[in-house]
């Protein structure tokens, strides 16, 4: 029986779409409940899988680095966008694959540096499968699609989350490996070998490497989104509300289900928990939706954003209540005796939660598109997309930590709080009628931010020698500085590339530093390789590294903040008509 193309008719290109996007939400429930909830049933702690969870999304924070790769290096044969949607699935399934013999917890460590590459090939695919549907989708198509692509991504998580831990229950937990990727690999028989994806433009001989050419495009797109983050309040606040997390983050997390298994959740339990939250997601994420055209989008997002908190400290005030704070080892012997009203208080705020973040879900994308500029709109929204990846990553991780630093209560009371900055930036989230998408104010951002990022980076000298005043607290106070180093680093390599040659030194060397303030992250392994390396004298000089490249980095952040800027008047380059953002899922 031959398969039909999928890309030939309208209700085939939505139908594919709603697939394809399945298998990028089955990898993201599968890893964030159903593996989160099994390494926690094996008595792994809540910052060790934090940091698993966390580490996950960290591929996905960097995806527009694959665009010009996918552009690039593509296919004639099997389609430019086709055959990277191919490749990356079948890459996807074996990776997976591979870890089905890992040993948990013991191989944890291997585990998550193998399933990190899985992510990235699913990061690659979710460009792919973008790309595709820009090129691919009518105008009159796009916004039923848009709902149908998220609807599939929460479908998607669904079964990867909720579905696996109950079909876990008849075939033990090692055989839904088979299930996840036979998932995977069903779509790439049945929708992605079958396409035909039409011929795209001609495109002009390369000069020099495919790779060479990669890497201008890079130039391109951080020139592009560096200037529109800049280019007028609305933007920069963008910048700012995609760096801070949208709302109270802990309950879709993995703290839910951590806390679940604690509680006596079984498998089945914790899936119909994760069933329910993503049916009531979906459905609030079309509600939200509507209300926000009907009344506005700043007005309600802001509702949404607060209500979010809501359910968090309605759960922190009962865990306090019934004297559940500290994480509580899962082989234990003696257990505390579960209190009924806390297994309906993590259900009750689970579902209103899941409803409240769905009306947030709804509305988010809309108005990152308010303040994007049509002329670089898949540059800019695509680097939104990618920063509010960031912003899950670091949420997941330095919230594991907390959870065994300070107990759950505590962890639920800053996250709650935390999860309502993002309000603070709503105000500017606005275009103002007839002011264009650029202003004057670029160069004066320009300069604030790197000046700000400077005090940043410097701050972590006097905080290196202070930090065991932080007691608790130090774990996170370093997730803090990790996201400061990474911007900072992208920072330094997107202003090199604004400011050439007027840069001077100070943008010369930025650009050398920013990829070591990125291996800043090796600091948390340096006893770890000093065993691989047999020296006790590397760890020294490991240690002094850690200690200059921040201070380093610091100094060039405030030269760069005397720059005059004026490169940020230039307009971005426009891009191609069919290049438009598309509101999917981050």
């Amino acid at each position: 029986m031959r398969l039909p193309n999928l890309l030939a008719t309208k209700n085939g290109r939505l139908t594919a779409f709603f697939l394809l996007y399945i298998t990028e939400g089955i990898p993201l429930g599968f890893a964030a409940t159903a593996v989160a909830t099994r390494l926690r049933r094996l008595d792994v702690g809540p910052a060790e899988i934090g940091a698993f969870v966390g580490s996950f999304y960290l591929p996905w924070a960097f995806k527009w680095a694959f665009g010009p790769l996918v552009d690039v290096f593509a296919s004639e044969r099997l389609g430019r966008r086709r055959g990277w949607i191919l490749i990356t699935q079948v890459l996807m399934a074996m990776t997976l694959l591979s870890t089905v013999m890992l040993d948990l917890p013991q191989q944890l460590g291997l585990f998550t540096i193998i399933l990190l590459f899985h992510n990235t090939f699913g990061a690659m695919q979710d460009v792919a499968i973008d790309a595709l549907a820009c090129s691919t989708l009518q105008e009159d198509e796009r916004g039923l699609a848009n709902g149908m692509m998220f609807a599939g991504a929460a479908i998607g998580m669904m079964v990867g989350g909720g579905g696996v831990l109950l079909i876990s229950g008849i075939t033990g937990f090692q055989a839904t490996f088979f299930i996840v990727a036979g998932a995977i690999l069903a779509v790439t028989a049945f929708v992605v070998l079958p396409m035909k994806e039409a011929p795209g433009p001609l495109r002009a001989v390369v000069a020099g490497s495919k790779l060479a050419q990669a890497g201008r495009e890079m130039k391109v797109f951080a020139v592009d989104s560096f200037k529109s983050f800049l280019g007028s309040p609305g933007a920069f606040g963008g910048l700012l509300f995609a760096l801070l997390p949208a709302g109270a983050m802990s309950l879709g997390l993995a703290l839910q289900s951590n806390l679940a298994v604690e509680l006596g959740f079984d498998d089945d339990q914790v899936g119909q928990l994760n069933l329910w939250s993503s049916l009531f997601s979906a459905v609030f994420c079309v509600l939200g939706g509507f209300l926000s055209d009907r009344f506005g989008r700043r007005r309600t997002l802001f509702v949404y954003l607060a209500l979010m908190s809501l359910p968090v400290f309605y759960l922190m005030t009962e865990l306090s209540r019934y004297g559940w704070v500290m994480p509580v080892s899962t082989t234990a012997e003696n257990r505390p005796a579960v209190p009924a009203a806390l297994v309906t208080a993590l259900w009750v705020s689970g579902l209103v939660y899941a409803a409240f973040m769905g009306l947030m879900y709804g509305t988010r994308s809309a108005i990152m598109m308010d303040v994007t500029n049509p002329a670089v709109a898949a540059t800019q929204f695509t680097a939104y997309m990618a920063l509010m990846n960031l912003a899950i990553s670091y949420s997941a991780t330095w919230q594991g930590i907390a959870i065994e630093a300070w107990g759950y209560p505590t962890t639920l009371m800053v996250d709650g709080i935390f999860g309502l900055a993002c309000l603070l930036v709503l105000p500017w989230l606005k275009r103002m009628e007839g002011a264009g998408y650029t202003d004057v104010r670029g160069p004066k951002r320009a300069r604030g931010l790197a000046t700000g990022l400077g005090v940043l980076c410097l701050a972590w000298l006097p905080y290196s020698y202070f930090s065991p005043m932080f007691g608790a607290a130090k774990p996170i106070m370093g997730t803090l500085f990790t996201v400061i180093f990474i911007g900072s680093a992208l920072f330094l390599l997107a202003g090199k590339a604004v400011l050439g040659v007027a840069g001077g030194s100070a943008a010369r060397i930025g650009a050398w530093i920013a990829p070591l303030l990125i291996l800043m992250y090796a600091r948390y392994f340096v006893d770890k390789i000093s065993g691989w390396v047999g020296s006790s004298g590397w760890t020294d000089v490991a240690q002094g590294v850690f200690m200059a490249v921040p201070v380093v980095a610091g100094l060039l952040l405030l030269m760069l903040g005397t720059q005059s800027w004026q490169q940020m008047l230039a307009q971005p380059a426009a891009l191609e008509p069919d290049a438009e953002p598309l509101a999917v899922p981050a």
